[in-house]
């Protein structure tokens, strides 16, 4: 069942598309990770999805309802990271959160105590004095004290350490576990890799491609490290090997997941001693797909933009 649907989704500043025809689906239960570099849409997209921005073409729903026109009702139910935060200076980060928490009508407080210790925040603090990732860490226990149905996350660990990075993870895997759906949208890929169930890659206000992990890695390669007893000979010449490096029995290669068998057939003839085979992360696939479409770009004779 899903509980965010954009369809065709075009938002136009002046003669700028900033957004082409998006199309995003989050389901109930799911967490659903938005990437793609710096300036590709994201942000635009989510505030289109908060009813701040109006969309010029297309509709999106969350729980039903038009995201301009019911947004009011919509934010009963969600809740919003974003990736810069910006606090009341003369507030505690303490007080900021139990307004946060009112004004969705919770009032949790062990769940408020419980996560201003694991994120280690002091809530006695004006928030003029807070690091980013100090007003990073009130905008984070704000969301998850509040018993939200979507949380929409819009480069929410900017600004955190590793350890408090650990911890938002564990607070994205406790509301999926209730339930709870999440839009993550990060350009950090290897926090989309562990916690994400889906993956939607947008590209200049385009959306390029949409699937589980699993669904994704034809796009990529699978890294190998092969040790024989006899050179290998004809590698090179094979169909979907990359990147060769090494000399005679011990060869590193990236080989396209669709051929892996036929390789592997044909190393295993010169005596495998070792074989070392490491899957393809998100980060390889985000790589070709941008690297891919830049060369387009420049043998066109455009100009590539990350």
């Amino acid at each position: 069942m899903s509980v965010l649907k954009a369809t065709n989704v075009t938002k136009r500043f002046g003669k700028f598309t900033a957004l082409d025809g998006v199309n995003l689906e989050v389901n109930k239960g799911e967490v659903f990770g938005f990437i793609g570099p710096n300036g590709a849409g994201k942000s635009t997209t989510i505030r289109v999805l908060l009813g701040i921005l109006k969309a010029t073409e297309g509709e999106a729903k969350i729980f039903g309802k038009d995201v301009w026109d019911d947004a009011v009702d919509i934010h009963e139910r969600i809740a919003y990271v974003p990736g810069d935060v910006n606090l009341w200076p003369n507030l505690t980060g303490g007080e900021v959160i139990d307004l946060f928490v009112k004004l969705r009508g919770g009032n949790n407080k062990n769940r408020r105590e419980e996560l201003i210790e694991r994120f280690k925040l002091d809530p006695t603090k004006k928030c003029r004095t807070y690091s980013k990732g100090n007003r990073q860490k009130v905008a984070l226990i704000s969301a998850f004290s509040s018993d939200a149905d979507l949380y929409i996350l819009d480069e929410p660990t900017s600004g955190l350490d590793p350890l408090m990075e650990q911890v938002f993870q564990e607070c994205v895997m406790e509301a999926k576990e209730a339930g709870k759906s999440v839009l993550l949208s990060s350009h950090i890929l290897s926090e989309v890799e562990k916690l994400c169930d889906r993956v939607g890659i947008i590209r200049e206000g385009k959306m390029i491609e949409t699937g589980s992990l699993n669904e994704l890695r034809h796009l990529t390669r699978t890294n190998l490290l092969v040790e024989t007893k006899e050179p290998i000979s004809g590698l090179a010449e094979m169909k979907g090997v990359h990147d060769l490096e090494g000399e005679n029995q011990s060869l590193s290669f990236q080989v396209d997941t669709e051929e892996l068998e036929t390789v592997i057939r044909h190393v295993s003839q010169f005596g495998v001693v070792k074989l070392e085979s490491a899957p393809p992360t998100l980060e390889d696939l985000f790589m070709r797909h941008y690297e891919g479409q830049d060369q387009l770009v420049s043998e066109s004779g455009g100009e590539t933009n990350g």
